[in-house]
Parts: structure tokens; C-alpha cells; sequence
């Protein structure tokens, strides 16, 4: 039987396991028209995928928090009408070694910014809730449990409560959010490059993979 080097495992969820960024885009297109503020580019989807969207509304689109409220709950409509999963895959590969940690008896859950329902929706989509032992992201109004730091304590916390060894945790992510999170709770991450980060995001974590291949190895052996 494979054996982990690690007691658990949390993952982020965009840019880790699935590439939404073309519903993200379009809806974003959306929203920003309806408010009158200028759209992003792809190029500047990486501002935007990995806060929370209430936080993102303020620093790109320059919204006041009253603002930002109003935005989002616009965006999440626009989600909700697409039942979260319209323009969304996976990253190949990724699915696989979920799979794989979970047949190794490797306790798992998402750590995740977007809102536990669209989190739930995409376990659900790609049928991979049979692996994951809980599905963290963040509350309705992402200021409750919002912060990466909170929802990876969060995530920690379930997985304890259901029974999990969580003295060798690692968290999977792509954003520096991700490596903040991690340090914050004394959680190692592994950085992935396929997400939607700069060069620099990755610099302070403890491992830094390029393919999903090196990932397998890194967890797996």
C-alpha cells in the first residue's frame, strides 16, 4: 500500500483543481458592465481568482465595501443561474491523485475562498465527493469565514472532528493567499504553477510543483 508523508491533505479549488476562469471572466464581464466599471482583461483575472470577490471588488474595481456588497451578490446570482459549474473543468491529472490519496487512506478536504455552496458543486459535478471527508469554503457573505487563514483553520477543524489525523497536514494552492493561510496554521504548501498566480506567489512555500505528475510524487512517492 502507498504510504503519504502526510496525515491530511487540504486543497484550494481554483486554479488547483478546476480552471474556471472562463465563467469567472464572463461573469465578471457581466457584472462590472452593470455597474459601470471597466471589465478585466484574461491577462487580469489572476487579481481576481483566488480573494475573496468581496475584497477583489474594492481593490480592482475601486468599490467602496457598500459597494463591493452589492457586486457581489450581483456576481453570485450570476453564478447561481449557472449552477456554478457552466464553463468549469478540471486540471488533468488532478482528479486522479484525489482519488489515489484517498485509496491510500489519506483523510482530505477543499480549503477553499469561493462559497461553500459552489465548493459542494463542484465536488458534486466532478463526483468527487466520495474522497474528500469534509468541503470547506467560505460563508455566504465571505465575511464570517472568509480569510484563507480561517477557512484552512476551519477545514483543519472538521477534519479533526471527524476523526482525522491532522498532525502532518499540507495544503495544495496556487495563490499566495495559500502560503499565507498555510504559515498561518502552521500548514506546509505546496504551490502549484498551473493556477493563475505571479511568478513571486510561490516563493515562501515549502514546495513548489510545475505538473500534476510531480505533485503524485510529492504526496504519493
Amino acid at each position: 500500500m502507498v504510504h503519504s508523508p502526510y496525515s491530511c491533505v487540504l486543497w484550494d479549488v481554483d486554479g488547483t483543481i478546476v480552471d474556471a476562469s472562463v465563467g469567472i471572466l464572463r461573469r465578471l464581464n457581466v457584472a462590472l458592465t452593470h455597474f459601470g466599471r471597466p471589465a478585466p482583461t484574461r491577462e487580469e483575472l489572476t487579481h481576481w481568482i483566488g480573494p475573496p470577490m468581496f475584497d477583489s471588488f474594492q481593490a480592482q474595481a475601486g468599490m467602496t465595501p457598500e459597494q463591493s456588497t452589492e457586486a457581489v451578490a450581483f456576481y453570485r446570482e450570476l453564478g447561481k443561474a449557472d449552477g456554478y459549474t457552466t464553463d468549469i473543468a478540471t486540471y488533468p491529472g488532478v482528479p486522479a491523485i484525489i482519488r489515489d490519496l484517498h485509496d491510500a487512506g489519506v483523510p482530505q478536504a477543499t480549503a477553499s475562498s469561493k462559497p461553500e455552496i459552489q465548493v459542494d458543486a463542484i465536488v458534486d459535478f466532478f463526483e468527487l465527493r466520495p474522497y474528500f471527508l469534509t468541503t470547506v469554503g467560505a460563508t455566504p457573505d465571505e465575511a464570517t469565514l472568509a480569510s484563507k487563514t480561517d477557512i484552512v483553520a476551519e477545514a483543519l477543524r472538521r477534519l479533526a472532528e471527524r476523526g482525522a489525523d491532522v498532525s502532518r497536514p499540507v495544503l495544495i494552492g496556487d495563490r499566495h493567499h495559500d502560503v499565507e493561510g498555510g504559515a498561518a496554521n502552521g500548514v506546509p504548501v505546496v504551490f502549484v504553477d498551473w493556477g493563475f498566480s505571479d511568478a513571486h506567489e510561490g516563493d515562501d512555500a515549502a514546495f513548489r510543483v510545475s505538473t500534476p505528475d510531480e505533485l503524485r510524487t510529492l504526496l504519493l512517492g
